[in-house]
């Protein structure tokens, strides 16, 4: 079985980013909820400019209280951001996908699209923000290797189920997953740090022709 998005949803990133309306709705335990505080945070003010104190005026608690389960605010952040990849990974395991062509599809559409989302685009502009942290912290690049091997296996599994269907024809199934999940985040970051998305309809054309979509 390919594990994979519900029907109808976008893709691992779009999928991740749509999920954390819910998955921090109703946090579970003081953890959780510094957790979802956290999130907050930096959805609203980013990485550069989130503070202990800020995190606990989300939390509507005293800092202290944050103080007391983690010792700083990286560590936080990276505690949030395995959270949520562990989250997502039992999602996965979870959910099936039907049609393996329509999911990668969709995987086009939402590189297309994913800035018109306000908060998926405030997150996606953190992610490239502490991503870029990773250049010089050993934790943050352990944290974005795994994200990126997650996302990469999951790009793989559907890529064989639609080669097993006849519905998709490629050499090397890895290297397409590879070159999907580099595409994923080289959109990422183009659609957080630039103002132009003309190039968006022609990447998702090529896209498209190179998959034999």
């Amino acid at each position: 079985m390919v594990h994979a998005p519900r029907t109808g949803s976008r893709t691992n990133a779009g999928e991740l980013l749509a999920m954390l309306g819910d998955l921090f709705a109703n946090p579970q335990g003081t953890d959780e909820e510094i957790l979802a505080a956290t999130y907050r945070a930096l959805v609203e003010h980013g990485y550069a400019e989130l503070t202990i104190q800020r995190i606990g005026a989300e939390l509507g608690k005293s800092p202290s209280l944050v103080y007391h389960h983690y010792e700083n605010k990286d560590e936080l952040v990276l505690a949030c951001l395995e959270f949520m990849l562990e989250r997502f990974r039992t999602e996965m395991v979870d959910l099936a996908v039907d049609d393996p062509v329509e999911y990668l599809e969709d995987t086009l559409t939402w590189v297309a699209t994913a800035h018109d989302h306000p908060e998926e685009a405030a997150f996606l502009a953190v992610l490239v923000e502490l991503r870029t942290l990773a250049i010089h912290n050993d934790a943050y690049r352990e944290h974005f290797t795994r994200s990126d091997q997650v996302v990469t296996e999951q790009f793989t599994a559907v890529i064989e189920a639609a080669m097993a269907d006849g519905r998709l024809d490629v050499d090397a199934p890895a290297a397409t997953a590879e070159t999907l999940t580099t595409l994923l985040l080289g959109a990422i970051e183009r659609a957080a740090t630039t103002e132009n998305r003309d190039w968006t309809p022609a990447v998702r054309r090529e896209l498209a022709a190179y998959l034999g979509l």
